[in-house]
């Protein structure tokens, strides 16, 4: 998947301008993004502020760690009832 070459705090300061008052056309025009890509952006991060996005991404990579972190527990319990049933 591509990269944006904004980070989101970028892009949640680019939404800010535009909610500062300034007119999106003249937002997308500085910033060299199209508007369709600003009201992408507007529904994915709008409202939101840096430090709230901070904690967004701490809780996915968290989540991301726990689902791995279960699927080789999983992993463990399926080998160890086969080993069991083998020897029963």
């Amino acid at each position: 998947m591509k990269r944006s070459k904004y980070s989101e705090t970028q892009i949640v300061s680019i939404l800010k301008e535009a909610d500062a008052g300034i007119k999106v056309s003249d937002v997308c025009r500085k910033h060299g993004i199209s508007q369709p890509t600003y009201y992408k952006w507007k529904s994915k991060y709008g409202g939101l502020g840096v430090s709230e996005l901070k904690r967004i991404k701490e809780l996915e990579a968290e989540h991301s760690r726990l689902k791995r972190m279960y699927a080789d527990l999983a992993m463990v319990n399926n080998a160890l009832k086969s080993l069991i049933e083998k020897k029963l």
